[in-house]
């Protein structure tokens, strides 16, 4: 079957282009000494994560338990998981990971601290400890080395955790002083940091240039989107997965409506300076999707000089292909324009 027999909507991998942007960011990391540590979150699917590990990556990250275990019971043997673990209900979950892979969490506070602490007992196993630090972008992290000292300290004392080193998302200004501060705090109370963990593929090219920086965390940059497209960090050749929709509907000469709306294409934007709507249409790049409903995607045509008939099927590139992913049981898989398979996605939906 060819990509263009597909029912649609329907996503669609490019497993070429997944094999370029994997070896490529994998060189990279080689080149310069940087451990490469992918997050899942943008394909959730083992086939990739084992992939990613067999071409050199030193282990895999994941945001939540829920898809970390389905990674894990793939035999992916070192996961990071990059959100902070907090209460009761967690500890059993947590201990049931790590007792199926080496596992490390990052955190900004005691309770989630001692919430991983209580899984490590249950399991029976040493669980290490990144401590995230707010490197600018505001959201999770720790303000001071001090309070990286406090929890380092913390977790060295309970017999249960490991202190492991520092983590920060996005990588911000404030990066490599926070850094070159805390590890002169920490070496003054003999504490080593093994680890500086970064991540964000935009900006991921210049990652060697961060002084003290050993890690690499990128998740965006098997698929690439638009709005990586619009960082500057890939092309659209580079971009491996596609939407396929059709026109349903020309209600007047320039509006068209899609059979894709925010259940396929999610109702996230990009920044004003890449670009318009809901996704580029590759086809006609001139036009805008300005609206998704859940099944409608609402296309200005206005500006564009060739415009799409009814029945008339487009490839739309986009803007966040990590929701994409999250949006769908299974994704078409192609090469060279032909389906070679259907996969099921099954870490897609673990928010626990």
């Amino acid at each position: 079957m060819r990509v263009d027999d597909l029912d649609t909507p329907v996503p669609v991998i490019d497993l070429d282009r997944v094999e370029h942007n994997l070896t490529k960011m994998q060189e990279y990391c080689d080149r310069h000494g940087l451990a490469l540590r992918p997050h899942i979150k943008t394909h959730k699917l083992p086939q990739f994560a084992l992939r990613q590990i067999e071409l050199g990556a030193v282990g895999i990250t994941c945001q939540k338990i829920g898809e970390a275990m389905v990674m894990a019971e793939a035999g992916c043997a070192d996961i990071l998981l990059t959100y902070p673990i907090v209460g009761v209900a967690k500890v059993s979950p947590l201990a049931e990971l790590a007792g199926k892979t080496k596992l490390t969490v990052a955190l900004d506070n005691a309770v989630a601290l001692d919430t991983v602490a209580a899984a490590a007992a249950e399991a029976g196993v040493e669980i290490g400890i990144l401590v995230e630090f707010d490197s600018g972008d505001g959201r999770c992290g720790v303000q001071t080395p001090d309070e990286v000292l406090a929890l380092a300290r913390r977790a060295a004392g309970n017999g249960l955790t490991r202190f492991r080193g520092l983590m920060t998302y996005p990588r911000g200004p404030r990066t490599v002083p926070f850094v070159t501060e805390t590890r002169a705090l920490l070496d003054g109370a003999g504490i080593a940091v093994e680890t500086v963990s970064v991540g964000g593929t935009p900006g991921c090219w210049d990652t060697h240039e961060l002084p003290g920086v050993t890690e690499l965390r990128v998740g965006t940059y098997i698929y690439h989107d638009r709005a990586t497209v619009g960082a500057g960090v890939a092309t659209l050749d580079e971009c491996a997965v596609q939407v396929q929709a059709t026109v349903v509907s020309r209600p007047t000469p320039d509006r068209a409506v899609l059979d894709c709306g925010s259940k396929t294409l999610s109702s996230d934007r990009v920044a004003p300076s890449v670009g318009e709507g809901y996704g580029l249409i590759l086809d006609y790049p001139d036009a805008v999707i300005v609206r998704v409903n859940e099944e409608h995607a609402v296309v200005d045509l206005s500006k564009s000089g060739a415009k799409p008939e009814i029945g008339d099927r487009v490839r739309i590139l986009p803007n966040h292909v990590c929701v994409v992913t999250n949006l769908h049981d299974r994704m078409a898989v192609s090469r060279n324009g032909e389906v070679v398979g259907d996969w099921p996605v099954p870490a897609r939906g673990c928010t626990r």
